[in-house]
């Protein structure tokens, strides 16, 4: 089995100026729930130095559930952070070989036949559909869905989208001509052409897994055709030849391969370093997830799990969170926690579940292992002398616990996978969260050196395709400090898990 090297005792470095990067350059852009980003990579998979744009943003949201924007805006966001890079690097523009990109997965957005977007961009947070999901789940075979899709018959996958919008405006649906996932949507209008890869048809619900096309059992049970969706492309087939508008606006990305794009969780794992079915990967952005990589020709998905595709030669298989950054982000505003540094400080001074709470972290409903989007979240134990960081600290434990429900299942699966990497702002910014989640799984985590480990991941795959490195499952990744668990803190964890499993059954209501 290939092991990727750690670049502690190998050559390569975490960044490099622009003067010393080595040709040919990729450019990547990632599209995230909260940012747009553009970087260049080397031929060494190297970011090089001042080559970046990012703009942020967020999403709209609404009372009922909704968590959608307007995708035509998102368009022009991440037409400016290439622009951005562009003018960075100046005449260097042309040394750069190809474009690639990853996206959040499980977004979908509606296309008139002018090639014009009539509906929002709809996300994977966006749980109106939840009563459709149940509806499919009384219609369908969840556990054969799950087999053949790697997917759950959730309010974050695209059937109960589908179902949801047919009934809830059928007259909109009606005008639908295609149904294109952000980046296929942005690349048709860059190429006039229609492409989805199969990784962002991985995380759709509506590809069969293991033979790399549209489930036709599944199409067939939706208000939807076969033929309102992309064809399907891998990685080796970019598209080439930018429309006339884009390049005039980018003419040194005019005749350049542009690479399908990735699932933003696939790419997070590629470029972190957990590319083999020896490291798993553990990444906190906006929501959290743990994930591992797979070269195989098929895969059976293990129950509580979601598998996707990398490519036609990898799966990536894990579990995700709704509740991330997100929560984090929700505690700093809600809780007044303004200075970092002093509420770090405070956080790590609370003992390991020390606080009398147990909280239920589903501020956006829950994705894996129970996948039940009408859970909520819910705190218990709040007297008149609870602290604001001690809630905050109650909150990362709790979203530790779910984690650490996932990675048993996990090990369980793949006994093999004994280093666990850690990456995404989220988590790394945190460093008494880093030391709880150590704790709560009992086993060291592995800080990744990558600052940008989701863009990486996908000029991995442009320099592989362009030829410039073998493969990236050789390529070496930069690997940072390991945080190790106190065994104690640890045991103290195993029983509040207990709790909160017991709350769950509480107050969770059931799926249906």
């Amino acid at each position: 089995m290939r092991r990727a090297c750690d670049t502690r005792k190998g050559p390569f470095v975490a960044q490099v100026s622009l003067d010393d990067a080595q040709s040919p350059f990729v450019l990547t852009f990632d599209v995230g729930t909260s940012s747009v980003r553009a970087l260049l990579y080397d031929a060494r998979a190297r970011p090089i130095d001042g080559m970046t744009a990012q703009i942020t943003h967020e999403m709209t949201t609404t009372a009922d559930g909704g968590v959608f924007c307007d995708a035509d805006a998102l368009v022009e966001r991440t037409a400016k952070v290439i622009d951005g890079v562009l003018s960075a690097v100046g005449a260097d523009a042309e040394k750069i070989g190809g474009v690639a990109s990853d996206t959040f997965w499980h977004n979908v957005v509606g296309v008139d036949a002018d090639g014009a977007a009539i509906t929002p961009l709809y996300t994977w947070a966006d749980t109106r559909s939840e009563r459709a999901a149940v509806e499919l789940r009384h219609r369908l075979d969840e556990r054969a869905v799950h087999e053949r899709t790697g997917c759950m018959l959730h309010a974050m996958y695209l059937p109960a989208k589908f179902a949801w919008l047919a009934e809830t405006d059928s007259a909109l649906v009606g005008r639908v001509t295609y149904w294109m996932s952000f980046t296929e949507y942005f690349h048709f209008l860059c190429f006039g052409e229609r492409a989805c890869s199969l990784s962002m048809a991985s995380g759709s619900g509506l590809l069969n897994l293991n033979a790399c096309q549209w489930d036709e059992t599944m199409i067939a049970a939706l208000p939807v055709r076969a033929d309102q969706l992309s064809p399907l492309r891998d990685v080796d087939e970019p598209l080439i030849g930018l429309a006339a508008a884009y390049a005039e606006r980018w003419p040194p990305l005019a005749h350049v391969p542009w690479y399908p794009s990735l699932g933003d969780g696939a790419a997070s794992n590629l470029g972190s370093g957990g590319v083999n079915g020896s490291r798993v990967a553990v990444n906190a952005g906006t929501s959290t997830a743990i994930r591992i990589v797979l070269r195989a020709e098929a895969v059976r998905v293990p129950e509580g799990l979601w598998a996707y595709r990398v490519d036609r030669r990898h799966f990536v298989v894990g579990g995700a969170e709704s509740n991330g950054g997100n929560a984090w982000a929700w505690l700093k505003e809600r809780m007044r926690l303004e200075d970092d540094d002093a509420t770090a400080r405070e956080i790590a001074a609370v003992p390991p579940d020390g606080h009398g709470l147990m909280i239920l972290p589903f501020l956006a409903g829950e994705r894996s292992p129970n996948y039940n989007a009408r859970a909520r979240a819910a705190i218990t134990g709040l007297s008149l002398d609870t602290t604001a960081p001690e809630i905050a600290r109650a909150f990362l434990e709790a979203i530790s616990y779910r984690l650490a429900l996932m990675e048993r299942i996990l090990a369980a699966n793949y006994p093999d996978a004994r280093e666990i990497i850690i990456s995404g702002s989220a988590l790394l910014n945190n460093r008494p969260w880093m030391q709880m989640l150590a704790d709560v799984f009992g086993k060291p985590l592995t800080v990744s050196g990558e600052a940008e480990a989701t863009s990486r991941g996908a000029a991995l795959i442009a320099l592989e395709q362009l030829g410039a490195i073998p493969s990236w499952e050789d390529v070496s990744v930069a690997l940072g400090e390991t945080v190790t668990p106190n065994m104690d803190a640890h045991r103290i964890y195993q029983a509040a898990i207990g709790r909160q499993d017991h709350l769950y059954d509480l107050l969770v209501p059931p799926r249906g």
